[in-house]
């Protein structure tokens, strides 16, 4: 700690499409949802995080809710610099202070970020009053925050399942190896089950009633050691507008997801093709890790495991392992060489 430290803010961000995370001296200062709500007549921000997501779906003409990421890169500029900023006051809101410190910002990017889409994070993060920012890759950040030795010359793959993208990539020496970043994810199962739902029960629903199934009754397998109940959903009828009210199981959701999960096979699988075989041999004896709110799906590890016949850890705390790496990296950014200036 310098004479000045008190002058400069460290402070780690995992800016998902789903949820962003803020890390402060080794503590998750911020979790909320990825989306803000502002006035339209005036462009003012109104709430944010879980205030705004309950309004979203429920807004009148003068309110819209958006969420600034998509794909896990930023959609919409002026909203994401609003919840960057916004976000960092909460962080500070029981705080008094007499002037605004400097921020020193690590941020997390997808790993198939191209330049424009990196330099929009980084342009946002200024904006939101960072002087000095950071960036590391979301497989990077994901692997750190499970305790894995990426400098260590040894391969490590990472399967990180998150809002708008699915990051898979295969770590040695500091440095990515070789690496997928599918824009195939949770936001898809989300859509995935609206569809479904609409063709095969004839009923309406949001996402956010699409997230609630997904959280409740999501599974990756038909068949489950411990099932669970099944989930009743209401909404109106597609034709009459009639309330409806149905229960829907947990094979169902296996059913539906079964493209999107698919093609995340599909992926995994051509990353292990373009592996080097020394390192192929290191994840074959240690097996993947998966991390991000997709492990959280029931069964996909075991899915995964007979599709790849390679053994899946899944992080112990699947949704906070990228912002707990990024918190790492923060620490240590000095040491770490694979940090994007």
């Amino acid at each position: 700690m310098g004479l000045f430290s008190f002058l400069t803010q460290e402070i780690a961000i995992d800016l998902g499409t789903a949820n962003t995370i803020i890390i402060h001296n080794d503590k998750i200062v911020v979790d909320e949802p990825s989306i803000v709500a502002i006035d339209n007549t005036t462009k003012k921000l109104i709430a944010i995080g879980e205030k705004a997501r309950q309004m979203h779906g429920k807004t009148h003409e003068n309110i819209k809710t958006v969420r600034p990421l998509r794909d896990g890169v930023i959609a919409d500029f002026d909203a994401a610099e609003k919840m960057i900023r916004g976000m960092i006051k909460m962080m500070n809101k029981n705080k008094t202070q007499i002037f605004n410190p400097a921020l020193k910002i690590v941020i997390c990017i997808p790993s198939g970020s191209t330049e424009v889409e990196i330099r929009a994070v980084r342009d946002s993060s200024e904006h939101a009053g960072g002087r000095e920012v950071l960036m590391i890759y979301e497989p990077m950040a994901a692997a750190i925050g499970m305790g894995v030795d990426v400098e260590a010359p040894e391969g490590h793959m990472v399967v990180d399942i998150g809002g708008g993208t699915t990051e898979i990539a295969v770590i040695s020496l500091g440095g990515i190896v070789s690496n997928q970043s599918i824009r195939i994810a949770g936001d898809d199962f989300t859509a995935d089950i609206r569809e479904y739902m609409r063709h095969q029960h004839n009923i309406k629903i949001g996402e956010r009633t699409a997230e609630e199934i997904k959280i409740n009754v999501g599974s990756a397998l038909p068949d489950l050691d411990e099932p669970p109940a099944d989930y009743v959903v209401r909404g109106p009828h597609q034709m009459t507008a009639l309330p409806m009210e149905i229960p829907v199981s947990y094979q169902e959701i296996a059913h539906c997801l079964d493209r999107s999960i698919s093609k995340i096979e599909a992926a995994i699988l051509a990353t292990l093709e373009h592996t080097p075989p020394e390192l192929y041999a290191d994840i074959y004896s240690k097996g993947i890790f998966l991390a991000g709110g997709g492990a959280l799906l029931r069964g996909l590890d075991r899915r995964l495991e007979e599709k790849t016949k390679i053994p899946f850890h899944v992080a112990e705390d699947p949704l906070h392992a990228v912002a707990r790496g990024t918190g790492i990296a923060l620490k240590n950014s000095d040491k770490f060489s694979f940090l994007i200036k």
